[in-house]
């Protein structure tokens, strides 16, 4: 039989893992890259695990989709993992990012410094306020959005950031397309169509944020509903406390429903 070389391998491996291990293999890496900053040379289970906020059974099960399965009594060779990981994720090469919208957000990623350590240079900046075209932000002059399917073909660009109002999304997105990126992360609320070879990430930070007010809202619920519970048992036998009705109420207080949900509806 044929050999069969690293990439057909890692090719093979990646199709294999979920979406939602990938996520977690990203968490991974910027975990263990963080120890290999400290000089950390191996790293057990438990310990990674505690640090990402996943159960060790979990880990374990997401990093033998790399064929990594570690040794008993020394755990995972941060460096071998890195590079595991590092392979499996595409980052083995540079991904050319251009940021279209260059207001706050646009600015703000434009000049953050965590992108090219991490394989991600900002390469091409767009926007239509002629205020801004030609202004150099984060080292890079202000390109125009019309020229954003030349620059991103010359510039061989592959990962394009839309950080612009929601109804100039698609446009960019279709100037994007048209000059070969073929990721795109999206800060505007509004669903991408795309052509099936494009993948596409929402990030809606509203969303997330309603997200964690219904877990907030859930858990003082149920604090509120335990305490309500505990009052009730205190209160059960005592002449004239009226143990029935209380624990009517303490059954509303539980449910507490309408304030959670309700936020999150809105």
């Amino acid at each position: 039989m044929p050999a069969v070389s690293d990439a057909e391998d890692t090719a093979v491996r990646a199709k294999q893992i979920p979406e939602a291990a990938v996520a977690r293999l990203a968490v991974y890496l910027r975990i263990l890259s963080g120890l290999a900053e400290q000089g950390a040379t191996t790293v057990s289970s438990e310990e990674l695990s505690a640090a990402a906020g996943v159960n060790s059974a979990k880990l374990r099960k997401d990093l033998s989709y790399l064929g990594s399965y570690g040794t008993r009594g020394v755990g995972y060779e941060v460096q071998v993992l890195v590079s595991q990981i590092e392979r499996i994720l595409g980052l083995t090469r540079q991904h050319r990012v251009a940021v279209v919208g260059i207001g706050n957000l646009g600015h703000a990623l434009a000049n953050y410094g965590g992108f090219p350590g991490r394989g991600f240079p900002v390469e091409a900046l767009f926007d239509l306020d002629p205020d801004l075209i030609g202004v150099p932000v984060g080292g890079l002059p202000v390109s125009h959005m019309d020229d954003i399917p030349r620059v991103c073909s010359e510039r061989e660009i592959s990962v394009g950031i839309i950080a612009t109002p929601p109804t100039a999304a698609q446009s960019v997105c279709d100037r994007l397309v048209a000059g070969g990126v073929q990721c795109i992360l999206n800060f505007a609320p509004v669903v991408l169509q795309v052509p099936a070879h494009v993948e596409v990430r929402k990030v809606d930070l509203a969303v997330e944020l309603q997200i964690l007010s219904f877990h907030v809202a859930r858990r003082a619920d149920s604090a509120a509903s335990a305490g309500s519970a505990g009052e009730n048992q205190g209160n059960t036998g005592l002449p004239g406390t009226g143990g029935a009705a209380d624990n009517g109420s303490g059954g509303r207080n539980g449910a507490g429903t309408d304030g959670g949900l309700g936020m999150v509806v809105r």
